[in-house]
């Protein structure tokens, strides 16, 4: 199925990457030579139109000049993540419970870009999947993390314990504080929604629940922030500087 992306960033990456591109919008005044150039190596057809076609393509996304028209973006099962983790690399996963904001998500990728996540799980139902907006906020990772859309996140994550993943849960009860966790081990690292949490079947699953220690007056941190803590403090454990 075709999908429309939008961004300089984003779309520069579907042109570099193996993504099929079908066409570009890029505004009249815009003249961003090497997005043009990159087109024209690969044919693509370019189409020059003004700002108020690309505000209606992009539902007034912060379109930056630019857009395409790509092959959606595809899932993966979990067994395709699983196989895909280099032998020699400790497997790294995580699972998105419930996560709806797609600002949240495209950021979240943009962080297991950095720090090589080998995949992302989210759920069918009530959560955001794979849409241009998030690819927007993903600035180009959108291309590179392997996502996997499931419709039990419970069952899923039975079926990794018994391939051996630690479930670390970052929630408030009976937690500890993430820093005192050795991380290296198979590991799923769950996340749950910006208002509710992780759900109480799948904390039932977790081995180990973590906690951000917050020692001013707000409660909670935005998902996306809070990932990017947990992911950096497995890097850290996992890469320690010597």
């Amino acid at each position: 199925m075709k999908q429309y992306i939008y961004g300089k960033n984003t779309v520069m990456e579907s042109l570099k990457g193996q993504k099929q591109v079908y066409e570009i919008y890029i505004l009249k005044s815009n003249n961003d030579q090497k997005i043009i150039k990159y087109a024209n190596s690969k044919k693509i057809p370019i189409h020059y139109v003004d700002k108020k076609y690309l505000d209606k393509k992009t539902n007034n996304g912060v379109h930056q000049g630019i857009m395409a028209c790509v092959e959606g973006y595809d899932y993966f099962s979990i067994d395709e993540i699983i196989n895909s983790i280099p032998d020699d690399k400790q497997p790294l996963l995580l699972m998105l419970d419930g996560l709806e904001d797609p600002h949240n998500l495209g950021a979240i990728l943009r962080t297991c870009d950095a720090i090589e996540v080998d995949g992302v799980i989210i759920g069918k139902n009530r959560s955001v999947g794979l849409t241009p907006t998030v690819a927007k906020v993903s600035t180009g990772a959108i291309d590179y993390v392997k996502v996997a859309q499931v419709t039990n996140l419970s069952r899923t994550l039975e079926e990794l314990k018994k391939k051996g993943y630690w479930i670390v849960g970052c929630d408030l009860h009976e937690s500890q504080d993430y820093r005192m966790i050795d991380y290296n081990m198979p590991l799923c690292i769950v996340i749950g929604s910006e208002g509710f949490g992780i759900s109480r079947l799948v904390k039932s699953k977790c081995d180990i629940n973590v906690v951000l220690p917050m020692t001013g007056h707000v409660t909670s941190l935005n998902a996306s922030v809070a990932t990017a803590i947990i992911l950096y403090q497995v890097y850290n454990s996992r890469h320690p500087i010597s």
